[in-house]
């Protein structure tokens, strides 16, 4: 069997179709030309309109499709748009939803906003509750949102526990993988049914690209690809393009993340203005059991939480930093920081600010320097 490895280097990948180019080219499509009414009648030709695909997205989808061992990869333009999309390919009109509680920002706006409009009642769960969800299951469940671990608190599911107990209700299971992305985390062999990745983040690698990845087993293959169709969803062959270029690195990009996330999420434990650091891979971390048995590695994602201070004194530590920038998203090769601002229906306590940090390629020492500046700042500033 191929190794993972290798896989993000190969999947997608025929250049004797492209003039033996290492890299597919960049295929920029609207109509697409045939050669008789019969052909086009019977759309007996790979592609037929750019929005239906490209060679470049193509090549993109099967290499997704590949690493997370699915049916069927489609894109989107966005990470958002892709949990949504998976929302709606399993949830209709009177249908309940169960989603985690540690849930990304914008998809329970999403789930408040527009899913309510349309019929579809959605339950915020604890993402410790394992099995125990199947208490929570009504006669018009159809689907349980995961993350895992959750971008904001950082808490880890048991994801085949609760895939299981879904599953004896044929009950969908949708999880946003960006964290692990599937090199490090197999969704399908933990019994996801459909995997969403924000492409944006580590498959981009590179802080430059929008696009999102839903990717399904083959119980779930035809409706999403039907559902991804009637949207009209579709991602660019320029954005395509990078999103493969990124993938050829995502192995060794993330080792050096983890590297230096690992290294420094250490040593922030040890300062005094700290009081936790969220962060699975640590042996202290509620989440590590788990996070050991299913994960075979992790990102540069992770909170911190600070002792109490001033929303004064934590915008004059961050604002003052020199390697960290203050942006959204991660993912990317550059280190950011910002406060993190949720929303839970469960209360998550805090013992003073949440901060989320994102570990990017810089040299890990430079980094402790700028913290241990800021600190200073936060220190100094009442």
């Amino acid at each position: 069997m191929t190794r993972k490895e290798t896989k993000i280097i190969e999947a997608g990948r025929e250049p004797s179709l492209h003039a033996g180019a290492v890299n597919i080219p960049v295929y920029r499509v609207s109509t697409v030309l045939f050669p008789d009414v019969e052909t086009m009648v019977n759309e007996a030709q790979p592609y037929t309109y750019g929005r239906r695909g490209t060679p470049t997205t193509r090549a993109l989808e099967e290499a997704l499709c590949e690493l997370e061992t699915g049916a069927r990869t489609v894109l989107t333009p966005s990470g958002l748009s892709a949990c949504t999309l998976a929302i709606l390919a399993t949830c209709g009109a009177g249908d309940h939803l169960l989603v985690t509680d540690s849930i990304y920002g914008p998809t329970r706006l999403f789930c408040e906003r527009v899913a309510k409009r349309y019929g579809v009642t959605t339950t915020y769960f604890d993402p410790h509750i394992g099995a125990g969800i199947a208490e929570l299951f009504r006669p018009e469940t159809k689907a349980v949102f995961l993350e895992s671990p959750g971008s904001y608190t950082f808490e880890v599911q048991d994801v085949p526990s609760i895939a299981a107990a879904a599953h004896g209700r044929n009950i969908a299971v949708i999880l946003d993988n960006t964290w692990a992305t599937p090199f490090h985390f197999n969704a399908m062999a933990h019994g996801v049914d459909l995997s969403v990745q924000a492409t944006t983040k580590y498959i981009g690698g590179h802080a430059d690209i929008m696009m999102g990845s839903v990717t399904a087993n083959a119980a779930y293959k035809d409706r999403l690809a039907q559902v991804h169709g009637d949207l009209g969803l579709c991602a660019s062959g320029d954005e395509a393009f990078l999103a493969l270029r990124g993938l050829r690195t995502l192995g060794v990009r993330l080792k050096r993340h983890q590297e230096s996330a690992t290294e420094l999420g250490a040593w922030l434990k040890t300062q005094p203005e700290v009081a936790r650091v969220l962060y699975p891979p640590l042996h202290d971390d509620p989440g590590h059991k788990l996070w050991k048995r299913d994960f075979t590695g992790a990102c540069g994602l992770f909170g911190i939480v600070l002792r109490p201070a001033s929303a004064k004194a934590v915008a004059a530590m961050i604002d003052g930093m020199k390697h960290f920038a203050i942006g959204y998203s991660w993912g990317g090769f550059e280190s950011l920081i910002l406060p993190a601002h949720y929303h839970r229906s469960i209360e998550f306590p805090l013992e003073g600010p949440l901060l989320r940090l994102h570990i990017g390629l810089e040299d890990v020492e430079d980094l402790k320097a700028d913290l241990v500046s800021g600190f200073e700042r936060l220190r100094q500033t009442a």
